[in-house]
Parts: C-alpha cells; structure tokens; sequence
C-alpha cells in the first residue's frame, strides 16, 4: 500500500558506543516535559482501558527480538533467492505504508508485540498482518512499492504500458471486478484493481512469493503479461545497488504522541466500526 498518501524492523537500534577507561559515556537528559518510552513489561499486564491512555511514542517497542524479526528475514531470504541486492529498510509507525518514492516500509507497531495484537483485535475485529502468511503477503506487497521506488521504475514506458500511470488518483472507493483475469489475485478485495502503483506492488508480490507458481497459475491470463514483465525487470536489476536512498521515515512511531485511545478513535471512525448497526 503506497502512502502517496493512501485513505487504506524499527531500524536496527544504532549499537551503543564501547565503554572507554571511565565507563559508559553520559547519557544527554531528555527534554524538559519528556517522558522515557515505558518497556513492555511495565505494560503488557494492564487491562484495555489503561493500555489506551499511554501515548504511541511511549510504548518502547523493537522489531529486534519480535515475530516481525524472523517474517523480515524470512522477506530477506526471499530477495537473496531472486538475486535481488535490493533490501527494504523499514520502521515501526501506526499502520502499513510504503512512503511515496522512499525505498523503505512502515510496519504498524501491534505487530511489535501480542498484547498489542490483542488490543487492535478488540478495538479493529481483525489484526492485519497478524498471522505469518497474512503478514509475509503485505511485507512482499510493500517492498513492491519500496523496490519500485528505489530504481524509479515508475518512469519506464513498458511499466506505465502494463500497468497505467502513476499520477492517476487513488479512488476513495474502487468497484473491482472479481472475474477479471487482467490482474493478479494477492491481497483480499482484489486490491490489485484498486490504482496502478498497487496493480504493480500485488504483481511484485505474486512474482516474488516461492509458492506462488505463477507461470502455471496465470496461464492463459491477460495478467501473465504482466508477471512475464515483472521477471524480466527484475532479472535486468539483479545485483543493483537502489538509485535512491533516503533516510525519511514517516510517522515514526516514537514520535506519535496521540494516545492510543486517540489512534483507535481516528481508525475506527475511518473504516465504518464505530457505526455497527450500518448493514
């Protein structure tokens, strides 16, 4: 899901300096009125109600030590096995998104730990990503969008003949249609008719996926196309350091102040949930 921006492993912590003669180098304060985030240990025992009023930059998460940890290199084996040089880096934020031409993947922070999981299934009734399959199908979907950002793949004619351009407008609503055999089927909703740069994430995603069998399961389809012209770019990238590189990180999870009770009411307004009754 590109974050152009749409409707719908933190860095490796920098290694601390080796103590020298005289002990560990003095820590700076924090600001005045800051708050040091809180380890899960304080928190992972507090009911719902408690857990909502901590801030999002308060939460001391880490990808490091994470099921995120083994599901982003299992992504990495993935890529070696491809001969693709290119690896997304990526951070904790608030949900899934892929920063517009940034080569790099925000991870929604409840997959950093089970409480949290928990939460956002009780406050969204489903946690996306949240089994390993689930989750290894947007890591793919993302760096789709994060590897066509870092070689600018969007410019090229052939992509934007296959897959339409760019500078279309994401639709607030798409009507997709479920029999049509011009796309692939990857993520649920046939999210791959949605816009063109999604079209070209889910066509990456199915490319890259071991078990997809692409060539016998799109056989006869428009869609293969597609796939056909996926395996010859990315054999033509094979071994290319990425063309862009960028330090951004968007909605950087320690900088989220709102609350969580904050986040959730913002979600839930978004997706439809705090109207139950709608059907």
């Amino acid at each position: 899901m590109s974050s152009a921006p749409r409707p719908a492993p933190a860095e490796r912590a920098a290694a601390a300096p080796p103590p020298g003669p005289a002990g560990p180098r003095p820590q700076p304060p924090p600001p005045s009125g800051a708050r040091r985030p809180l380890p899960p240990s304080v928190w992972e025992g507090w009911d719902d109600e408690k857990l909502l009023d901590l801030r999002l930059c308060d939460l001391g998460l880490s990808i490091d030590g994470s099921g995120l940890e083994d599901r982003l290199a299992e992504l990495f084996r993935e890529l070696e096995a491809r001969g693709l040089r290119f690896r997304p880096h990526y951070w904790l934020s608030d949900e899934w998104f892929c920063p517009d031409g940034v080569p790099r993947m925000a991870i929604p922070f409840y997959l950093a730990h089970p409480r949290l999981a928990r939460l956002e299934q009780s406050q969204m009734l489903e946690v996306e990503g949240g089994t390993r399959e689930w989750c290894l199908k947007i890591l793919r979907h993302e760096t789709g969008h994060a590897i066509e950002n870092a070689y600018r793949l969007r410019r090229r004619r052939r992509r934007q003949q296959l897959f339409g351009r760019t500078t279309n407008p994401y639709p607030e609503y798409y009507a997709p249609r479920p029999y049509s055999k011009s796309f692939v089927l990857h993520l649920d909703a046939w999210y791959a008719q949605s816009h063109p740069d999604e079209d070209f994430a889910e066509t990456f995603a199915v490319w890259l996926s071991p078990e997809s069998e692409w060539r016998t399961r799109y056989a006869g389809w428009p869609a293969l196309r597609k796939l056909e012209y996926m395996d010859d770019l990315m054999k033509d990238l094979a071994g290319q350091a990425s063309l862009v590189i960028s330090r951004r990180k968007p909605e950087l999870l320690s900088r989220l102040r709102r609350t969580l009770r904050e986040h959730y009411r913002i979600k839930r307004r978004h997706y439809g949930l705090d109207h139950p009754d709608f059907y």
